[in-house]
């Protein structure tokens, strides 16, 4: 506390110094505010003279020259009036234009005045600007004066509220101290209150026992025993029941995930199991469609093969077809390894291969031919014929394309579009 008094006090003494000092900075400032106003009236006065001096010296030199010209004009007249009188010979008159010449000649000094006026005025106009050029220095002197005072009275400004900042700091933690102060107090009060009841007790009780630990870890064990007392105060009554409750559930879902684990490996088992039956059934009808489908590409000299791929997910397995033709090795079947002609040739043949494994007894293929070469068209026929020798199946074949199925034993549908009307013959 006596540590925070004195720093509110150094910090009071400091917030008033820097006040004071600021008030100074803000009387200089507003010294060099009136004096730089002062100049700039000044500036402006002498500005006016200049623009006056040059409108007047305008007007002057323009009447300067009219009068110049005005008064050569007269003074020429004159001279020659005068030399037609002499040549008269009348004195009277000769006279009055001697009077007249003198008087004009008089006129012709003023423009001389007027010149030496004109160039007083000039005079003063240069002086003028001789002073604003002064007033410029000066101004731009006093601003950067009041640019420097105005930067150190904003810097003092920041000091002065960060003092303040921690003075009202200061202020918060004294209060708060003297609060604890105050709470201290009072517990040193119940705590003497009760030293006494515990002295009194303890005199009438006898002489102090003989200890084996030292006042300080009795202490320490009862302010331990305490916490922990004071950690359960906030315990519910019903926290037992709540104990056992949540226990007999933890062991029901404990009980429940140990059944439900030994189902899933039961499940996980019986999976293996059906995927390994898929697996054997898979690959053993692959293994007939293989030879039958390597039996039919070989009328159509060609070999190839398919195989399961991917057997050990049943998401993601598939078959592969492989083919190839005029002797060249087998390579899956894709748009860029074979022609249209010998795509639709081996996806005849492996339809064919995997036919003979299904128990329906009708078969259909559309347009099985269009890209095959008349060669490859003739061998397909001949597959499908041979493929229901036997009574082993029917087939439906459609193509708009010649027939090979010339005296074979068939039966042949025929629809033609002539002239906009259909006809259907039937051709035995």
């Amino acid at each position: 506390m006596e540590k925070i008094e004195g720093e509110i006090k150094l910090s009071e003494a400091e917030v008033t110094k820097l006040q004071e000092e600021s008030k100074g900075i803000r009387n200089s400032l507003q010294t060099l505010f009136e004096k730089r106003l002062a100049l700039e009236r000044e500036k402006a006065q002498h500005e006016l003279n200049i623009l006056n001096a040059e409108k007047n010296l305008k007007n002057l030199q323009s009447l300067l020259e009219r009068s110049e010209n005005g008064v050569k004009n007269v003074l020429s007249m004159i001279l020659i009036v005068e030399d037609e009188l002499k040549k008269l010979g009348t004195d009277q008159l000769e006279t009055r234009v001697s009077e007249l010449k003198s008087a004009f000649l008089e006129i012709g000094r003023w423009p001389e005045s007027l010149e030496l006026h004109v160039e007083n005025i000039e005079g003063d106009a240069k002086i003028s600007a001789r002073r604003i050029t002064g007033l410029d220095s000066e101004l731009a002197e006093i601003k950067n004066k009041s640019l420097e005072t105005d930067q150190k009275l904003e810097a003092l400004t920041d000091l002065i509220l960060e003092k303040r900042i921690n003075l009202a700091l200061l202020e918060y933690q004294r209060k708060e101290i003297k609060k604890e102060l105050e709470e201290i107090e009072r517990n040193f009060g119940f705590l003497q209150a009760d030293l006494a009841t515990t002295v009194k007790k303890a005199e009438e009780t006898g002489a102090r026992i003989v200890a084996l630990r030292s006042v300080e870890e009795v202490l320490d064990e009862i302010r331990m025993v305490d916490g922990r007392i004071a950690a359960l105060s906030d315990v519910s009554a019903e926290i037992e029941r709540m104990y056992e409750s949540y226990s007999n559930l933890y062991l029901e879902l404990k009980e429940k995930a140990r059944v439900a684990a030994e189902n899933r490996e039961k499940v996980l088992e019986e999976i293996k199991t059906r995927m390994d039956a898929w697996r054997t059934v898979i690959r053993n009808l692959l293994d007939h469609v293989n030879l039958e489908y390597q039996r039919i590409l070989n009328f159509a000299v060609a070999s190839g093969g398919v195989r399961l791929v991917n057997d050990h997910d049943i998401e993601e397995t598939g078959i592969e077809i492989l083919v190839g033709f005029k002797g060249s090795a087998p390579l899956p079947l894709n748009i860029y390894s074979q022609s249209g002609g010998e795509r639709s040739t081996a996806v005849m043949a492996f339809l064919l291969a995997l036919q003979q494994r299904i128990r329906s007894p009708f078969r259909a293929v559309d347009e099985y031919d269009v890209h095959m070469d008349p060669k490859n068209r003739e061998v397909i026929a001949n597959l499908l014929i041979s493929a229901v020798e036997g009574g082993k199946g029917q087939y439906l074949a459609i193509t708009p394309n010649q027939m090979y199925f010339e005296n074979k034993d068939i039966h042949v549908i025929m629809v033609q579009n002539i002239e906009g009307t259909s006809m259907v013959k039937e051709v035995s």
